[in-house]
């Protein structure tokens, strides 16, 4: 434990903090499975929810909870599944 009244003050708002990012990015994460189940699927709202997912990879993204570049290898990998299942769906009509 920290004797410091600014350390320990740290340590507060590092807890605070680690609940908050946690939140977010758990969140995130539930989005995008949901976004993937929808697409694997074939389900209509597929579209939908890959917004919704992307929403929030963005904002997690703009918080500082995962890094810009991270943010953008999950966007696309997350459309790449889309556009691939469209294209299978496409091609089976």
């Amino acid at each position: 434990m920290a004797n410091i009244r600014s350390q320990i003050k740290r340590n507060r708002q590092a807890v605070k903090r680690h609940a908050r990012n946690k939140a977010v990015r758990s969140e995130m994460r539930t989005r995008t499975k949901r976004a993937v189940s929808a697409i694997e699927a074939g389900d209509e709202l597929s579209a939908e929810a890959v917004r919704l997912a992307v929403k929030r990879i963005d904002k997690a993204a703009a918080k500082g909870v995962i890094h810009k570049n991270q943010a953008a290898n999950r966007k696309a990998r997350l459309m790449r599944r889309a556009a691939a299942a469209a294209t299978a769906t496409a091609a089976e009509d």
